[in-house]
């Protein structure tokens, strides 16, 4: 009896922290009450291996270790988010779907025979009913290891589409992106305006930066972002001949001092896909960091976590 009301007190602490906190800490809130094991996924920006240590040494932890890991957890978020200059500590995602969504092209965004051929979707927005977005960051002309650092430190993940001329001065950059959890995908060798080549000539680019991906970070990825978003039947043929199944692009855009929206009522949705780029003063009036902050603060206040896009493909 003594031990049903200590862990009966420890979930009323727990839910007192979930109540000051809020949304932020409920997933960590649902393995205090034994809904998960927190060492099963390494959360973003922990790098791959990692794992969590034990409440205490041999033994698994319990409900008063993980509302202790719970309480710590929110307040060093809560102290990074301060450091770096957001009005709260971003939220965070809900567990990935135990089935994903299907992902088909967005209408009025499909090829001939997009269907009948198996070729790759090209989509602004997951089919989900929670209230996440994702953050994908193209090209990779910008290395800024301010950046690496606070998305790191406040766990945001991110998929970063990667354009080989802009990225083969600094491989070790993006594979240091990579070691924290984060994901890097196609956009070409060059960056070209694909719809003017011909289909072996996109072939090259899409097939050549296949190949970079795999001899620099070790695997060949199977999602695609073609440069500008502009694709063309031949663009999506040469993918699916690559190896690629996905080609997202985005419906929302995110620049250090505005946004800018694809649907005129100018708003988020569940599930969007927001596009960054690698750029920093040479380009912008302002860093990355800076433009994350923009980013984070908007879709914290909107009541949107940041999930990892490739959870759901």
């Amino acid at each position: 009896m003594r031990a049903v009301v200590q862990n009966d007190k420890i979930r009323a602490r727990v839910r007192g922290v979930v109540l000051r906190c809020g949304t932020a800490a409920l997933a960590l809130a649902a393995l205090a009450a034994g809904c998960a094991d927190p060492g099963t996924r390494p959360a973003p920006g922990t790098a791959p291996g990692a794992r969590s240590a034990p409440g205490r040494q041999g033994a698994p932890a319990g409900p008063a270790d993980t509302a202790a890991r719970l309480a710590a957890e929110h307040a060093r978020l809560v102290a990074a988010a301060r450091r770096w200059g957001l009005e709260r500590a971003p939220l965070t995602p809900p567990p990935p779907p135990a089935r994903k969504p299907r992902i088909t092209a967005r209408a009025g965004f499909e090829v001939d025979h997009q269907d009948e051929w198996g070729l790759p979707p090209v989509f602004t927005t997951v089919p989900t009913e929670q209230k996440i977005v994702f953050l994908t960051i193209d090209d990779g002309a910008e290395k800024d290891p301010g950046f690496l650092r606070m998305m790191r430190e406040l766990k945001v993940p991110y998929t970063a589409f990667l354009s080989d001329y802009l990225v083969k001065d600094d491989y070790a950059y993006f594979r240091t992106v990579q070691a924290y959890g984060n994901t890097l995908d196609n956009h070409t060798l060059t960056h070209p305006y694909l719809p003017g080549l011909s289909y072996e000539e996109q072939r090259r680019e899409i097939c050549g930066m296949q190949d970079v991906m795999e001899e620099q970070f070790g695997r060949r990825p199977e999602v695609f972002r073609p440069p500008y978003g502009n694709y063309n039947q031949d663009t999506l043929r040469a993918a699916k001949s690559c190896g690629v199944r996905y080609a997202p692009i985005w419906n929302e855009e995110v620049y250090v001092d505005h946004w800018e929206y694809r649907e005129d009522d100018q708003r988020l949705r569940r599930g969007d896909i927001v596009l960054t780029h690698f750029r920093g003063r040479g380009d912008w009036d302002g860093t990355m960091v800076d433009d994350m902050r923009r980013f984070l603060d908007k879709v914290t206040r909107e009541g949107y976590a940041v999930a990892r896009l490739e959870d759901y493909l």
